[in-house]
């Protein structure tokens, strides 16, 4: 029997002509707060102010967004309807641009509409979205479990495991990417504890990765990231596992800031290091990390960190959020399919170039 409480970020409410719930991230962990999108809009400032984040949830949000974008055209003329799934997800592309599983899903919301290219009723064009929409939630769900499964075997009994950011179902459906497999690796009943870096400068790890691991009962020591090492030197980690925003050809991973940190210190100390991620996170059409878009967020998350000011006014802020893991730091990368080990272009090539196209 599993643990209760696992997190799962968003939710549909009704029909096709129904609205999104997503849990309001940027309230945790002291609040569990539920926003209710009922326009794309809504979901855009979302995505965008991380009330929703995570690579899987942002994909889920974005296809459910061009549903939202597309009820009040269930009563025009279909070329109305298709001019306006443009619109919409032109819009709702613009919100961030590093986690690639925005794009894919919104790419597979147009297919659908493409392969019913010759429906005149737009009503049924937008019953078509909607369904797709379920299918990616249920889809994802699946994959997530998947993952899980595969990777729980590389997690011995015992282990400490070191994680950075949050990769939960705060960021995926129910039991995520990464925590899916110490999730799973607990179903299993092996003894795991997690040390969990704060990952600054918005504490993901703190206030969602602890949050997550306290609701499931597993153990847990929260750490600021500087003390990865310190933790690694004295023997208490014995795996990493992170997620991933965006993979290239070559494996080359971008994940949260702080993350290639993580991956060389883990390297430094022979720890394996490990990503975990769908398939819908590479991006195969980049050879290697040096073309991953990287964004940068406003300097005021690192002057004015949660409303407080912290630093002098006039000093110049560089605000990454995102880093690029090299392959060749990267012991394996645990797939829905499995785990790809070691990370090379033939390895990913192999595992995922030849995964259903949208």
């Amino acid at each position: 029997m599993s643990p209760p409480n696992t997190s799962e970020t968003l939710r549909w409410v009704g029909d096709a002509e129904g609205y999104l719930v997503l849990i309001d991230q940027a309230r945790l962990p002291m609040e569990l707060v539920e926003l209710e999108c009922r326009d794309a809009q809504t979901v855009w400032e979302a995505i965008r102010e991380l009330k929703v984040r995570g690579a899987p949830a942002i994909g889920l949000a974005a296809a459910y967004g061009v549903c939202l974008g597309l009820q009040s055209m269930r009563d025009r003329d279909a070329a109305a309807f298709h001019a306006r799934l443009q619109d919409v997800t032109d819009f709702l592309a613009s919100s961030r641009p590093t986690a690639v599983n925005l794009f894919w899903a919104l790419e597979r919301m147009k297919t659908v509409v493409d392969r019913h290219r010759h429906e005149r009723s737009a009503a049924r064009l937008h019953d078509a979205l909607f369904t797709e929409a379920r299918f990616l939630h249920d889809e994802d769900r699946a994959t997530c479990h998947a993952i899980g499964r595969h990777g729980a075997d590389r997690l011995p009994d015992g282990a400490g495991v070191l994680t950075h950011c949050n990769a939960g179902g705060l960021a995926a459906s129910e039991y995520g990417t990464a925590l899916s497999v110490l999730f799973t690796a607990q179903d299993q009943g092996k003894r795991l504890h997690v040390f969990v870096d704060e990952t600054r400068p918005l504490l993901q790890g703190a206030r969602l990765t602890a949050w997550e691991l306290v609701r499931r009962r597993l153990p847990a020591t929260l750490i600021c990231d500087s003390m990865a090492a310190q933790v690694m030197r004295e023997g208490r980690v014995q795996v990493v596992i992170t997620g991933a925003d965006r993979i290239a050809a070559n494996g080359d991973t971008a994940n949260k800031i702080g993350t290639y940190s993580v991956a060389v210190l883990a390297h430094a100390h022979q720890i394996p290091f490990y990503v975990a991620a769908p398939c819908s996170t590479f991006d195969l059409s980049l050879a290697g990390g040096d073309g991953i878009p990287i964004e940068q967020r406003a300097p005021e998350e690192i002057t004015h960190g949660f409303g407080r000011q912290t630093a002098p006014d006039g000093i110049q802020v560089y605000n990454p959020a995102f880093d690029v893991t090299p392959a060749r730091y990267i012991t394996g990368i645990i797939t829905e399919r499995g785990v790809i080990a070691p990370v090379t272009a033939d390895n990913v090539a192999r595992l995922v170039a030849d995964r259903q196209a949208p």
